[in-house]
């Protein structure tokens, strides 16, 4: 039957068949993936890492400018640093190893895979897929243009064959769920801010009411916090400026929460195995 250009009719424009097979669109065309940091570790800080997905909004020879989808940077990364992928999930020109070292990258859970286009002939193709190791399928191409892994299932295009193993691992080590990377998240900040550590201004120790530190009632409006008051209260009760009967009786009353500290002698003895 071959591969035909379906909806084309006298007069129009036939739709662009994509290197796959397939004639529709992608909105992931324009896409590239980081093959490797840059600039090195060893030279200064990265600017882009390994697996991060990148827009180019400019190719410029062997300099491409892009911008990055989860940080939105912009700048210009070589272009032997990078691979163009379409729909999401073909990588063109990744190599075996490359293909698992991105496999093995944290966002990627079993059965996130990949489809890796030769970078020796144009044409030919392989089934990269996360599992208990990264199992590599080779994809063969008949006269008629159509796919198959088995033989005895062939597909008019690979995003046909996708769709069929991610219903039905059918033959493979597993059923295909997600695209290599496709569960990264927006990288974080690396230097966060610290939150601002917000003080009580013109505080003064004495004018705190004795009663208000060794209390320790939760609901009590103190301006003491609650950790503080306990640890007060525990001090006292250890170093005899307080009775510590007193101090328990007076929480009781209030129906507070206690706090109670086991002589240094009778806690108990914990057991570490540290083969566990």
């Amino acid at each position: 039957m071959g591969n035909m250009m379906r909806g084309a009719k006298a007069g129009n424009k036939a739709p662009r068949e994509n290197h796959d097979g397939s004639t529709k669109a992608s909105e992931d065309d324009g896409l590239v993936v980081v093959l490797q940091d840059y600039p090195a570790p060893e030279v200064s800080e990265p600017i882009y890492r390994m697996g991060e997905k990148l827009r180019v909004l400019a190719q410029e020879a062997y300099w491409w400018r892009v911008c990055s989808v989860q940080t939105g940077k912009e700048n210009y990364i070589p272009s032997s640093h990078v691979a163009k992928v379409y729909h999401g999930w073909l990588f063109e020109g990744v190599e075996r190893q490359k293909a698992e070292e991105l496999l093995l990258l944290p966002g990627n859970r079993a059965g996130s895979f990949l489809v890796r286009e030769s970078s020796r002939e144009r044409g030919l193709y392989s089934l990269s897929v996360k599992h208990r190791i990264i199992k590599h399928y080779r994809i063969f191409r008949l006269d008629n243009s159509w796919y198959y892994i088995s033989p005895r299932l062939t597909f008019q295009c690979l995003e046909d064959m996708i769709n069929h193993y991610s219903d039905s691992a059918d033959g493979l080590c597993c059923a295909l769920t997600s695209p290599c990377l496709s569960g990264l998240t927006p990288q974080a900040d690396a230097h966060p801010i610290a939150p601002p550590v917000l003080m009580r201004h013109n505080f003064d120790w004495k004018k705190v009411d004795r009663t208000q530190l060794v209390s320790t009632d939760a609901c009590n409006d103190n301006v003491v916090s609650y950790g503080v008051r306990n640890s007060i209260a525990a001090y006292l009760s250890f170093s005899g400026a307080e009775d510590p009967a007193q101090v328990r009786a007076q929480s009781r009353k209030k129906k507070s929460k206690s706090f109670y500290a086991l002589p240094q002698n009778s806690l108990p003895t914990i057991d570490y195995d540290d083969e566990f």
